[in-house]
């Protein structure tokens, strides 16, 4: 089993930063691909971005390609979400998820955390 707690979330204005971090313990020797996803109030959870466990390879959806930025450290066995630019549309509960069997893109993903809220006003 893998466990994931994201944490970092919070309030910010339209244009300014967040970092959110997953922490992940238990078999993260099993894991070798990580995703985030976020989910708006009334919407379906949607991709964000995505990486290989060793960082080499990343993956972005349109709408945040070149604002938000996926990163891990190996030492910590965290991943980084850094989230630049950013807008009121992007205001949802972000998701780390590990370990995915189907698309990286998919919601097909075997350990999920627990969400943190991110709030951009306007």
């Amino acid at each position: 089993q893998v466990q994931l707690v994201e944490s970092g979330g919070g309030l910010v204005q339209a244009g300014g930063s967040l970092r959110l971090s997953c922490a992940a313990s238990g078999r993260t020797f099993s894991i070798n691909r990580v995703g985030w996803f976020r989910q708006a109030p009334g919407k379906e959870r949607e991709f964000v971005a995505a990486c290989t466990w060793n960082g080499e390879r990343t993956y972005y959806a349109d709408s945040v390609k070149g604002r938000f930025t996926i990163s891990r450290d190996d030492v910590k066995n965290t991943v980084y979400l850094e989230m630049n630019s950013l807008k009121p549309e992007d205001t949802a509960v972000y998701y780390c998820a590990a370990d995915p069997y189907g698309s990286l893109t998919s919601l097909r993903y075997n350990y999920w955390g627990q969400g943190t809220q991110v709030n951009v006003s306007s």
